[in-house]
């Protein structure tokens, strides 16, 4: 186990003047402006030396490349622990970060956080790529009546976790097209055609075509086997099930196909190349 593993969190008071807009004790996020509070990448220096000394490392600062180096008197043959500083995570804090396992396994990214309740951007991320590059990380928490040095995560080793469940479902949804009719990084905005949309359109269309009938009668034409299910779930109000077994579309349904007159037909066409509708 590396000594990165041995810290704690801990709860350093930091001498007023060290930080520009207040003193440490008048931190506050509550009004923003009144206190126009900027954390700057070198006030992160002296709670985190403060808090590595607390611990036994002798600290050391912009060491080739290195914003902060720390070393173990008690055993100076032990590998260096490498942190990198910056006022918010970034992908090349990241990069940055990864270049510096050249010099050691044991490599933390330093960010700051304002207040108690102040939270990473997308943590749960984050932490699955720092895991990933075995990577650690430290929060400078900035708070009312102090600074608090909370270790997020340790640079330990990664073993990738195989998950052939979520590999089958991907190679499901790609089977079960009918066409690709979506474009990739197309706006968020945009409608998206994925299997279930397409087969749930491929119904509203023999409905239209059919008329009432049972999803048996749709299966014969065509439908694919899951049409009972998506017909019950009914899940964008294309369909009315007037009667038990029996189901038309509805004039929702009619808006979407024709709203979608030319995904319909691909749709179609790929059902017919497949064998069915």
């Amino acid at each position: 186990t590396s000594a990165v593993n041995h810290l704690r969190c801990a709860v350093i008071v930091v001498p007023p003047g060290l930080y520009r807009g207040s003193v440490v004790t008048h931190f506050s996020l509550v009004p923003k402006a009144r206190y126009n509070l900027r954390v700057r990448e070198s006030d992160l220096h002296a709670p985190l030396t403060q808090y590595f000394q607390g611990q036994g490392y002798h600290v050391s600062a912009e060491v080739q490349g290195c914003d902060m180096v720390l070393t173990d008197p008690a055993h100076p043959d032990a590998d260096p622990i490498v942190v990198e500083l910056k006022t918010r995570m970034s992908l090349a804090f990241v990069a940055q970060a990864t270049l510096r396992k050249h010099i050691s396994e044991s490599v933390y990214l330093a960010i700051p956080l304002v207040g108690s309740s102040a939270t990473i951007r997308g943590a749960a991320r984050t932490f699955e790529v720092l895991r990933r590059l075995e990577l650690g990380l430290l929060v400078v928490r900035f708070l009312r009546a102090g600074t608090r040095i909370e270790p997020v995560l340790h640079p330990r080793p990664f073993t990738p976790r195989n998950r052939p469940k979520l590999r089958r479902s991907v190679l499901r949804e790609i089977d079960a097209r009918y066409a690709e009719l979506d474009t990739s990084g197309q706006a968020a905005d945009r409608p998206r055609f994925g299997a279930y949309k397409q087969r749930a359109l491929l119904l509203a269309s023999l409905l239209a075509e059919l008329g009432e009938c049972s999803p048996a009668r749709l299966r014969a034409a065509g439908a694919p086997d899951s049409s009972g299910r998506i017909l019950a779930a009914d899940l964008y109000g294309w369909y009315e099930h007037p009667a038990r077994a029996r189901y038309r579309v509805s004039e929702a349904g009619l808006a979407a196909l024709g709203n979608h007159a030319a995904v319909v037909a691909a749709i179609r066409r790929g059902a017919r190349d497949t064998g069915s509708g």
